[in-house]
């Protein structure tokens, strides 16, 4: 039986116009990670100020708990972690 690929979800508040940057990450994820999602989901957010990131229900990011948001290397190295810890991220993985 062939396992699930993990699915990430990024749940942002359309009311703080944060749908493009949204999907901007959603992009940069589904270019790195072609082979080892299943999808990226963008979510509308029912709470205001709301930007979470989570692959399969668990949170990665939550930028009300950082008080920011994700840089996209940083996002990329924690996804990296948990679907696929021993893929090489190229120039996102050199130290900054």
């Amino acid at each position: 039986m062939k396992t699930l690929k993990p699915t990430v979800t990024i749940e942002y508040c359309p009311k703080c116009g944060w749908m493009l940057r949204a999907a901007y990450m959603a992009q940069e994820l589904l270019s790195t990670f072609t082979d080892d999602l299943n999808g990226v989901l963008l979510k509308p957010a029912e709470i205001g100020g709301t930007y979470v990131i989570s692959i399969d229900d668990v949170v990665v990011f939550d930028r009300k708990e950082k008080g920011r948001f994700p840089e996209v290397k940083e996002l990329k190295q924690l996804i990296r972690d948990v679907v696929s810890p021993e893929k090489d991220l190229g120039h996102s993985d050199k130290p900054s």
